[in-house]
């Protein structure tokens, strides 16, 4: 036995181990963490329980943007579980009439052979203006192209179908960090208010200059959200 926490970090969409690679390596003397792979289902329930087959018996659970979404289906399917939780960036409820939209201008674009990743001009919607000409803007590109279309597809359509979370949140019942970047235009501040006012005894943490992605764009601040998390 290592007494190191089993720790899983779920991925958000179009992202694969690259998202939480600097916490997976920095957090290694206190958490045994990896991060599943969320690109072969295209059902939210179907993520979860491939996670949960996967999974060590009892386990902390940290989740950006769509893996907040399967966080909160294995609260549902498994919620014994899970020994604490961490939510980056994402929403507990479902998709606005003109979000949905996109996802499926998106999907239709897809299934027409124009899959283009994380484009230039989508980048500034998914990191902070800093980041867009530089490493961490690159690397988001190159990471969606890696996770490829067919991946893009199935990811897309889980999320669209996702179950509204917001009447789970009463009941969860362990240490719940929920993390927001100052700057994320895709899931706004106001998502993660939301979410930490309807878990008991959240503690809500804002990161300054980030968009999207805190454990790219601002990894040091991540990493020491996680570990003071993990820990208390």
């Amino acid at each position: 036995m290592s007494g190191r926490i089993p720790l899983l970090l779920l991925p958000g969409l179009l992202c694969d181990g690259r998202l939480w690679r600097d916490q997976v390596d920095a957090l290694a003397g206190v958490a045994d963490a990896s991060v599943p792979d969320l690109t072969a289902d295209d059902s939210i329930a179907a993520m979860a329980a491939r996670v949960l087959a996967d999974a060590p018996e009892r386990f902390a659970l940290g989740a950006l943007s769509m893996g907040g979404h399967v966080a909160f289906e294995i609260l549902r399917q498994q919620p014994q579980r899970v020994l604490r939780l961490a939510l980056f960036d994402t929403s507990a409820a479902p998709d606005s009439p003109e979000r949905a939209r996109q996802r499926r201008l998106g999907i239709t674009a897809m299934r027409q052979g124009r899959f283009v990743g994380v484009t230039r001009q989508l980048l500034p919607r998914l990191v902070h203006p800093r980041h867009v000409d530089g490493a961490v803007g690159a690397q988001v590109q190159a990471m969606a192209q890696r996770v490829g279309p067919e991946a893009y597809l199935r990811q897309q359509t889980a999320i669209l179908g996702r179950a509204d979370a917001r009447p789970l949140l009463a009941a969860i019942a362990v240490p719940t960090l929920v993390v927001v970047g100052a700057d994320d235009a895709m899931t706004p501040p106001a998502e993660a208010q939301c979410i930490a006012a309807g878990i008991r005894d959240a503690a809500l943490h804002t990161v300054p200059a980030c968009g999207h992605l805190p454990p790219m764009e601002q990894p040091e601040a991540t990493t020491a959200l996680l570990r003071h998390w993990l820990m208390r």
